[in-house]
């Protein structure tokens, strides 16, 4: 099985173009979303590291974010109990998957949690900031202060570039993306 994690910039489009390979993806995203709404055990170890944020299952967003704007150690406390959860998914979603003949990964803190296998393809995301900025101040809960801090883990551009095997040019058009994949699956299969 080859796994194709798809790396790039908070808003750059990791999870459209993983949505148009074809092949089987593991969100994280979606996966934190929810552990937030179904899984009991992270609400309560939450509630344990982050009393005075966390009251209600299941989790409320609001919570998280007041938490992580509240003190820049209160992301890591997150991160590090939501990581462990996700491992075990993502775990289970490549045993699930294990005879596909390609998986992807769109995990936002890839290669800064370390997930990935040295055998692992890595797809850089290739953006105009401008229109990343422009495109993640249109969503429905923007809040700077967030991004702030959420870009404050995460790699450079420059870094997860150096990092990655292939580049896709992401203009957020189907043809550009679909052409990008078909010259980068020519090249891995």
């Amino acid at each position: 099985m080859i796994k194709i994690g798809i790396v790039g910039d908070i808003g750059s489009g990791k999870s459209y173009v993983s949505e148009n390979f074809g092949y089987p993806v593991f969100n994280a995203d979606y996966e934190v979303s929810k552990l937030y709404q179904q899984n009991k055990n992270v609400f309560n170890n939450l509630k344990k590291k982050l009393p005075k944020y966390i009251h209600s299952f299941p989790i409320n967003k609001i919570e998280i974010t007041n938490a992580i704007l509240a003190n820049k150690n209160n992301l890591n406390k997150i991160i590090k109990i939501v990581h462990t959860e996700i491992t075990k998914k993502m775990n289970l979603f490549l045993k699930k998957n294990k005879n596909s003949k390609i998986v992807i990964l769109d995990i936002p803190l890839l290669l800064e949690n370390k997930i990935n296998n040295k055998e692992d393809k890595l797809i850089n995301k290739k953006n105009k900031k401008s229109f990343i900025i422009k495109k993640i101040k249109k969503r429905k809960n923007f809040n700077q202060k967030l991004l702030k801090k959420f870009k404050a883990i995460q790699y450079s551009a420059t870094y997860k570039k150096t990092k990655s095997h292939y580049i896709i040019k992401n203009n957020f058009t189907k043809k550009s993306v679909k052409n990008g994949i078909k010259g980068i699956l020519r090249k891995i299969r």
